[in-house]
């Protein structure tokens, strides 16, 4: 019996697929990957998070007409990412920037704090830090003669799809969200659905299946059970001993080495992994008042469609917000590819960065919605 601890977040197994294949995909050029002259203008930016004092930097793109546009936020997916949200040589919020840009809706996207040119510290940063970069985004954009400062709002996929909510919930000048495989339910909730449909899809037995996902939750209940790190570590070591012994005849068991249980007991013990383990975007999605987007692909295995696409709903019925659409895209993974099974293991070798109906379906609701 195989037997080990998946612990992906949103983005942590196309982080681990990037490290592996970086040498043979950092110089594609995807077919999608828009290439200069450009039909809008395009401009460095940065701006300060005055809570954290740093600065965080950007680019803004906006159509080349004088005027005063709506202008969408882009907020990137768990992990350290950069203002194109880029992995396995595809540069999804770069795509998402140029088309929306020439259909005339203006775009900001920026680097995590700590990544690339943007300051900070993302290591110690927990959900609720990363929305306090995105507000700092929103007042940015306020001041800004060529952005229409009522028609400001977040594009959020994964991570970033409960960051935006969490802004929105107490900003009522947020003027919409747009949601891609955002989160609907509980950090855990995803944590678990996600490692049981990735196991499935790349075969493991069902009886390995099992004894991963007890373990899990055995985990999680020790994190929520422990504030203190030293006391969950003590009880993290006797649950992988325990675990180690049960299975001591088992000629196919792999016992973790002692690196491999120190990388995973800093994992889940860091300051982000404990805030996502508990965040429940339903305390925040019913206070979303503006019209709302929720998209997710059929076929996304990180953030899986029917059970966060049905919570979202409810939180708008919960909420009394009666502008919003949710819809399940056939055929899509997490990242909005059209793929065969939606494993991690494809992004990389799927050509596609985003599809285009996707792309077109989201300008198409925001002209819709915001702009007339």
């Amino acid at each position: 019996m195989a037997l080990w601890v998946f612990l992906t977040s949103m983005a942590v197994q196309a982080q681990h697929t990037t490290k592996e294949m970086e040498g043979s995909w950092a110089v594609t050029l995807r077919v999608q990957e828009p290439k200069p002259p450009f039909p809008y203008r395009s401009e460095e930016v940065s701006f300060k998070n005055p809570g954290g004092g740093f600065d965080l930097a950007g680019t803004l793109t906006i159509p080349e007409m004088a005027g005063r546009y709506p202008v969408a936020v882009l907020v990137t997916g768990s992990g350290p990412q950069n203002r194109d949200e880029e992995l396995l040589g595809h540069k999804p919020f770069l795509v998402l920037a140029d088309w929306l840009t020439r259909q005339g809706i203006a775009v900001l996207r920026y680097d995590d704090r700590g990544v690339a040119k943007s300051g900070g510290d993302f290591k110690t940063a927990t959900t609720l830090d990363f929305a306090t970069d995105a507000e700092s985004a929103f007042d940015f954009l306020k001041k800004r003669p060529e952005i229409d400062s009522t028609k400001i709002g977040f594009i959020g996929h994964s991570e970033g799809g409960i960051i935006a909510p969490i802004v929105a919930s107490h900003r009522p000048d947020v003027a919409f969200v747009v949601l891609m495989a955002g989160p609907g339910i509980a950090g855990e909730q995803i944590l678990l659905l996600q490692s049981v449909l990735i196991s499935q899809t790349e075969n493991m037995d069902e009886k390995s299946i099992k004894a991963n996902d007890k373990l899990r939750r055995d985990m999680y209940n020790i994190l929520k059970k422990n504030k203190a790190d030293a006391k969950a570590e003590q009880k993290l070591r006797v649950l992988f001993a325990g675990t180690d012994k049960k299975n001591a005849g088992d000629t196919s068991y792999h016992k973790m080495t002692e690196p491999e249980i120190s990388a995973q007991i800093k994992n889940v013990t860091s300051p982000w992994f404990r805030c996502f383990l508990t965040l429940n975007p339903q305390d925040y999605l019913s206070q979303v008042k503006c019209p709302l987007l929720a998209i997710n692909g059929s076929l996304d295995l990180q953030v899986p469609p029917r059970e966060n696409l049905q919570a979202i709903e409810k939180a708008m019925i919960f909420g009394g917000n009666p502008n919003y659409t949710v819809e399940e895209l056939p055929g899509l993974n997490h990242l909005f590819q059209h793929a065969a099974t939606g494993s991690p293991g494809e992004y990389a070798k799927i050509e596609e960065t985003i599809s285009p109906s996707v792309l077109d379906m989201i300008a198409k609701w925001i002209l819709k919605n915001v702009v007339h």
